[in-house]
């Protein structure tokens, strides 16, 4: 049965920049929690972010992730990143349900770096990691393709 690395957050943990709670109440996560499917994480925080933290936005022109007081966080979320992709390389997992619009964890989308509450195209620190290591990223907005995808490779193996 296929692991998923999945955002901390998604299944109620304290973990978001802002010490919000925000668990993803769906149907498909209830599923895989009980199958025993999920390995989660958070990035920012296994990497010693605090929480709450200043809010972090990827500069686009310099790559930097700095935050809103212009501290450069980017040697963190990298140790993040990595530590994503040990977690994934131990369980054997192919799949990563991760927070779309993240620094750490977006995968179609970010905020553009200027905190304007501007999104634009764009991966985050460590979906960048997990796909160059061919891992299938996915986010809350694409829930179902994962599923697709892992019920395909659950009969495939």
């Amino acid at each position: 049965m296929n692991k998923i690395l999945v955002s901390a957050c998604f299944l109620g943990d304290r973990v978001r920049y802002n010490g919000i709670v925000k668990t993803l109440e769906d149907k498909l996560l209830l599923q895989w929690q009980q199958q025993g499917r999920l390995i989660s994480i958070c990035p920012e925080v296994i990497s010693g972010l605090p929480v709450p933290r200043p809010p972090a936005e990827i500069n686009q022109t310099t790559k930097q992730v700095m935050t809103i007081d212009s501290v450069d966080v980017t040697e963190q979320f990298n140790e993040g990143a990595q530590k994503a992709l040990l977690l994934c390389q131990r369980h054997n997992i192919s799949f990563a349900l991760l927070k779309e619009s993240s620094p750490s964890c977006g995968s179609s989308s970010l905020y553009d770096g200027t905190f304007s509450q501007q999104k634009i195209k764009g991966e985050g620190v460590t979906t960048q990691l997990l796909r160059k290591n061919n891992i299938e990223v996915y986010s809350e907005v694409t829930i179902e393709l994962l599923a697709k995808r892992i019920n395909s490779s659950d009969q495939t193996s």
